[in-house]
């Protein structure tokens, strides 16, 4: 039986919490930054946790199911 390999994009985005849910930055805080304002810009510096609809398919990716 072939090992599961790990998704390796999904390895670089998705971090486990302490308590087992995934952590997530927000989208759109990369580039093209000079037409958002400093408010929106600080809003998505923060980390999130993954939304419950799409946790099994991430764990999918991590192979963690």
């Amino acid at each position: 039986m072939p090992k599961v390999k790990t998704n390796s994009g999904s390895k670089k985005r998705f971090t486990l919490t302490g308590t087992g849910k995934i952590k997530r930055k927000h989208a759109y805080h990369s580039h093209i930054l000079t037409k958002k304002t400093k408010k929106q810009k600080r809003n998505l510096d923060h980390f999130t946790l993954v939304h419950s609809a799409n946790v099994n398919s991430v764990k999918e990716l991590l192979c963690l199911k």
